[in-house]
């Protein structure tokens, strides 16, 4: 299908709702009105969108004819209000809807974050009923999405309101990896070609960390969560993990904190000696990311160990003694089949974790596997739905039920992100990332900070530099861009 749509406040949604219909390989988007008009008295089938500041229009062409149209009124100002933006996308969902047949259950919804919709109803007061009736009605979501939307919202509910403006999360940077995995996205550099950078990174980081604390301190707030992540937090060395926690450790009152993680997700970069540093430092949980149990999918996709290495650090994780443990699992990667990640399952349900995070593959813009598509055979979206259906399944009969969610672009089969976890062992940091009505402040290069304004019911974001060299060199304009941020939270407690 060719579509003609000129670029607006509404274009990426608009864009990725025909792609709720229309495969996206087999969608051209085309901004010369003449080409277009052109391709489809050829034959071609077309979707024509037009926006004036009083009218949306939409035309579909097929077999050179205009066969079906509708046009929405607008209010004539300049800027949709989102009342509005759901109109259009809702009666062009209904409109595609009498075309083809939708590959999504998730209706208008293009964006990451559905729970929030939830906790917004909620707010206002709504009932679960009249919130179920709203869910459907304006966003067209289907039941079996609705539900785990209430389920969720329900479960986070208690950990995140009423919002606490005292207290602070501490997301923490570690941008190296022993390899680039074949779908990652993240700001991670090649241990192998840019190792070199990890000591001058870690001094720096300490830096921001006590700088950090200061600020903190002179806010009047209190950090009672932190997360490590990446990138492969373990791809440091020991004595360099050990520099970094005794860091934190020393800067921040952790007594305070209910949660710290260290993402520890490749088997190849963790041994008893780091484990033991991590614990000594109050670590309390860890992520042992597997993604897949299958040895030739972890070839793949860029991985440096086997499946049998996952068994045995996991022996190592229990030794040591954490609180919890979270495995992340991707559906749908490179020729794997249903059984595959049933298999998966399987076997990281007999490490019995107490978190585990299910991801749909998301092609994503700068990764690898974007790169090189044209020589990757995807799974198919039935069979990927069919993947995560079968996990879940397995998962609540473990005890592992649904407690955060998000969705991403470029998902296959429209899908979505679901965290499962075991009765009390919820991931405090994942619940407030996601719903946006806490503070996040994020150190190292690629780290983006969250200021959150509750009482506006909006959130500020102050992003250090991507890369670790633009980190390292232009250290001092970070650490102005967080005093600045901390005057406005000081202002907030005063």
């Amino acid at each position: 299908m060719l579509v003609y749509v000129e670029r607006n406040e509404l274009y990426y949604d608009l864009e990725n709702l025909i792609a709720i219909f229309v495969q996206k390989s087999q969608l051209s988007f085309l901004t010369d009105e003449r080409a277009f008009e052109e391709a489809v008295l050829r034959g071609e089938e077309g979707l024509k969108l037009l926006q004036t500041p009083k009218q949306f229009t939409a035309i579909f062409f097929k077999e050179g004819d205009a066969v079906d149209n509708f046009q929405i009124a607008l209010s004539g100002e300049a800027s949709l209000t989102p009342e509005m933006k759901r109109a259009i996308k809702k009666r062009l969902y209904q409109f595609l809807e009498s075309h083809y047949t939708p590959k999504s259950k998730w209706g208008i919804l293009v964006g990451i974050r559905p729970v929030k919709i939830v906790h917004e109803l909620l707010d206002r007061g709504l009932t679960p009923e009249a919130i179920r009736k709203q869910l459907s009605d304006d966003y067209l979501i289907q039941n079996e999405k609705i539900e785990l939307m209430m389920a969720i919202a329900a479960r986070e509910r208690p950990h995140l309101f009423p919002v606490d403006s005292d207290k602070l999360s501490l997301y923490i940077c570690i941008p190296f990896c022993p390899t680039r995995c074949l779908y990652c996205s993240f700001p991670s550099n090649d241990v192998r070609k840019k190792g070199g950078l990890m000591t001058p990174y870690v001094a720096k980081l300490i830096e921001e960390i006590r700088a950090t604390a200061n600020y903190v301190a002179d806010s009047g707030k209190t950090v009672d969560c932190i997360y490590i992540g990446g990138g492969t937090p373990t791809a440091l060395n020991a004595m360099q993990l050990s520099q970094l926690l005794r860091a934190v450790s020393e800067s921040f009152d952790l007594t305070k904190v209910i949660e710290f993680t260290v993402e520890a997700g490749r088997p190849d970069t963790v041994d008893l000696e780091k484990l033991l540093i991590m614990k000594q430092f109050g670590v309390d949980r860890v992520c042992v990311n597997p993604q897949t149990m299958n040895d030739a999918t972890l070839v793949k996709i860029g991985r440096l160990h086997k499946a049998s290495a996952i068994n045995e650090m996991m022996e190592l994780v229990r030794q040591v003694g954490f609180k919890v443990v979270n495995m992340d699992l991707i559906m749908g990667l490179p020729d794997e089949a249903v059984t595959d990640a049933v298999r998966t399952v399987e076997a990281i349900l007999t490490m019995a974790p107490e978190n585990v995070t299910l991801h749909t593959l998301a092609v994503k813009r700068a990764s690898r596997l974007n790169e090189h598509l044209e020589a990757v055979e995807l799974a198919h979206d039935d069979d990927v739905a069919n993947m995560m259906a079968m996990a879940d399944q397995m998962l609540r009969t473990s005890g592992l039920t649904p407690y955060y969610m998000y969705r991403q672009k470029k998902m296959i089969g429209h899908l979505e992100n679901v965290g499962y976890a075991a009765a009390g062992c919820e991931s405090l940091y994942n619940m407030r990332i996601m719903e946006e009505r806490h503070t996040i402040i994020a150190l190292g290069a690629g780290a983006v900070s969250k200021i959150c304004h509750p009482d506006e019911n909006r959130f500020e974001r102050v992003a250090n530099f991507k890369g670790v060299e633009d980190y390292l060199n232009r250290f001092d304009e970070i650490l102005a861009k967080k005093a600045h941020a901390f005057s406005e939270l000081t202002m907030q407690t005063k």
